[in-house]
């Protein structure tokens, strides 16, 4: 059970090993684009291409969707980033229950959003816990857990892609386990350890008062949506990437560099780069291409 293209390297795995996967349950297909194309589920367009029936239901709630999942007879079922609630009915329907594979150290970052908001908070370290599903939210017991650094550069984008494949090697690793019973369930420790709410627009507009480093990680955890953004000129620009600078400015916003790369005084008197830019309505330009069209002279207070 899964639905975007986080799940298809798991689901991809599954395929190539000695495991039968007898269905796959994705959500429906969505519009996508300004011309509301219909457009299926990346998890989808891979079952289909391996043979494997899909099935779309818009609820697992109702009895014949629980009665077709029971007529699999399935060992497991593995759910990655499916998007629905599991009711308890279909958690109890296979040998080995659900199991999950969810993109952060649990407890730490529950919810919707779990790899974007360890790079927007810097976090240093993340990973991948694969999880006996209950019917909380990801609150169930630990099977496995593996770890992995986020570097000080890296965008979600890039940190979703490496743990897509890093799940995938897990839990394979986790049913081989299993199925020999060496696996040794561990319950999650009690109490609030936050919660990875959807990300969402409101995030995007970027606050020239704040640190580098806050910026900087804003800037990484909303690529490649909804992308950090400020205004230039009275016109909105999503800012794609940056750097941390080695120049200060004395004032919040202040462009102190802007021949090959745009260079941001922020809150705490540190510089940022800014690398990608985006002008609204235009394409992705490197600051050197994007500078060369559209000129940022220095003392340009961005954000106003």
């Amino acid at each position: 059970m899964g639905t975007p293209d986080f799940a298809v390297p798991t689901l991809q795995k599954l395929i190539n090993s000695n495991h039968d996967v007898c269905a796959v349950f994705s959500q429906p297909d969505k519009p996508v684009g300004r011309k509301q194309i219909m457009t299926p589920p990346e998890v989808k367009v891979c079952a289909l291409n391996a043979g494997i029936s899909v099935y779309q239901p818009k609820t697992l709630r109702d009895e014949d969707t629980q009665a077709l999942i029971r007529s699999f007879n399935a060992d497991a079922i593995i759910v990655v980033a499916y998007g629905k609630i599991l009711p308890k009915e279909v958690l109890e329907s296979a040998k080995y229950g659900c199991i999950n594979v969810h993109a952060s150290l649990l407890p730490k970052y529950r919810g919707a959003a779990p790899i974007q908001w360890a790079v927007l908070n810097g976090d240093s370290e993340t990973g991948v816990t694969i999880m006996q599903m209950d019917e909380g939210l990801d609150t169930g017991d630990m099977l496995s857990v593996v770890k992995t650094e986020i570097n000080i550069n890296e965008t979600s984008e890039m940190l979703f892609d490496r743990l897509s494949r890093l799940g995938g090697d897990e839990l394979l690793k986790v049913l081989s386990e299993l199925e020999k019973g060496e696996i040794k369930p561990v319950k999650q420790p009690e109490g609030d350890f936050g919660y990875a709410e959807k990300i969402t627009k409101a995030l995007s507009p970027i606050d020239w008062n704040k640190s580098a480093m806050e910026i900087h990680n804003q800037i990484r955890g909303l690529q490649s949506w909804p992308c950090a953004q400020t205004v230039i000129f009275g016109k909105n620009v999503k800012v794609h990437a940056s750097l941390l600078s080695d120049k200060t400015g004395t004032r919040a916003g202040e462009v102190v560099y802007s021949k090959d790369v745009l260079t941001v005084t922020c809150g705490d008197g540190n510089c940022i780069d800014i690398t990608e830019l985006q002008l609204e309505g235009k394409k992705r330009l490197s600051s050197k291409a994007f500078l060369q069209g559209f000129s940022i002279p220095a003392g340009t207070i961005l954000g106003e």
